[in-house]
Formats: C-alpha cells, structure tokens, sequence
C-alpha cells in the first residue's frame, strides 16, 4: 500500500516551512474522520508519511499556515488549508507538496 506525504516550501522567505501542523481525515461521506496530526520539521517536511497505508477513498489536509505565518492582520491572509484529494490506486504513493506565503498558496501531486 502506498504512503502521504508532503513538503512546504515557504516562497516568502525563500526556505522551508518549519513547525507547521497538519491535521489528516479521510472524508467518509458528509462526515470527516481524524486520522492524525503531524508537525514539518527543519526541512518543511514531516519526519514520518502522514499516511502509512492508504486506501481508496477522499481525503483531506489541514494545513495551519496562519499560525506559521503569525495571524497578524497585516502579515496574512490565509489561516488553515484545506486540501481535500482522491486517492483511486492505494498501492501508489501520493506527494502533496504546498508552495505558500501569507497571500495565496499553490498545491499540486507530485512525484
């Protein structure tokens, strides 16, 4: 079974977003199961996948840049990020890497 992971790069400051939260669901119908909650490291990254094994099935990512950024009103604009994507081939390892700065954002699968 394949595995989530993610990478935030800070386009501010031109360097990984350090100490960011990320809080994963799986979307089961209307509702939103909690799977878990992660922190990126020194390299944006988190040290473990924030999937080990995933399944069929929506998900969803929490991304808590405003508190990385500092929720100053004049500083930004983004608070919590919410990411939701497909998984169709579980057996697949799916990378979600963020692009951010306190203004806008950019997400993509990546490889």
């Amino acid at each position: 079974m394949g595995a989530l992971t993610t990478h935030i790069l800070d386009l501010t400051r031109g360097k990984p977003a350090a100490h960011v939260r990320i809080d994963c669901y799986v979307c089961d119908g209307a509702s939103l199961r909690f799977l878990g909650s992660s922190m990126t490291n020194k390299d944006g990254r988190p040290d473990e996948p924030l999937i080990r094994s995933l399944k069929k099935g929506r998900y969803e990512l929490h991304v808590h840049i405003g508190s990385y950024f500092g929720i100053e009103p004049d500083r930004t604009f983004l608070d919590v990020l919410t990411i939701r994507f497909t998984v169709s081939d579980p057996d697949q390892n799916f990378h979600v890497p963020l692009l951010v700065s306190p203004y806008g954002y950019q997400v993509y699968r990546g490889s």
